[in-house]
């Protein structure tokens, strides 16, 4: 508490031209604590003296309401975080598939990327899920490193979607080739389908289901490239 800024002029200077600048002349100021910790501060100008320590003891008494608003807040956003994020990739899940196509602006164009982690089954069968939650890591990674600021998600065990708005077709390309890279680098492999949309206000469903399709096609020639039975993969 400050009742009078001028008692302060000698003691401490910084502060006192800090708050004169301000015009301030009073003041009352209190910590927020939350777990023990303080981590804001809070507080009133140039009360007027006789209600010094009745703004101190108002202050005291408001910062455990204020302090329960900002927990609720942090809990609400965890609850949503949780509600459309993917536990395992922190991908965006199906809810929040369907609110990001919400926001697109249908004039927009929009390349779909479909990916599959191809030989997920064969890691999970061989070395366990654990071995197998560590290649959908491994292939998320590259995903974010090729499409970072696009939308990405995760529709299943061993299925992501990318949605890219305001995209050149040659740009699109450009990418899932930088993707099948990057892959490469990585020593893993993803499946990859892409449409290419005009506008967004097109069909986007069937787009995605056309972009799963060539996704399938393109697994199925990495298998027969590749020597592996399908069935057992």
């Amino acid at each position: 508490m400050i009742g009078d800024l001028e008692e302060t002029k000698e003691s401490d200077p910084l502060q006192y031209e800090n708050l004169k600048r301000q015009g301030i002349h009073s003041l009352v100021v209190v910590p927020l604590y939350d777990t023990g910790k303080v981590i804001a501060f809070y507080g009133v100008d140039n009360p007027p003296p006789m209600f010094l320590k009745y703004s101190h003891d108002m202050l005291q008494i408001e910062a455990s309401f204020l302090i329960s608003c900002l927990r609720r807040r942090t809990l609400r956003a965890k609850l949503l975080e949780l509600s459309f994020q993917d536990a395992l990739t922190r991908l965006g899940n199906r809810f929040a598939l369907t609110a990001y196509v919400k926001r697109l602006d249908p004039s927009q164009s929009l390349a779909v990327v479909y990916c599959d982690v191809t030989g997920l089954k064969q890691v999970n069968d061989t070395q366990g899920h654990e071995a197998g939650d560590a290649l959908i890591l491994n292939c998320c990674a590259c995903l974010r490193q090729v499409f970072d600021g696009y939308g990405l998600f995760r529709l299943g065990g061993d299925e992501l979607l990318v949605l890219c708005p305001n995209i050149s077709r040659a740009t699109a390309d450009d990418l899932v080739a930088k993707l099948q890279k990057t892959t490469k680098e990585h020593s893993v492999n993803l499946a990859v389908g892409m449409v290419w949309l005009e506008t967004s206000a097109d069909d986007l469903y069937h787009s995605i289901s056309e972009a799963e399709k060539r996704m399938y096609a393109d697994k199925a020639a990495y298998y027969r490239a590749s020597g592996i039975e399908r069935r057992r993969h």
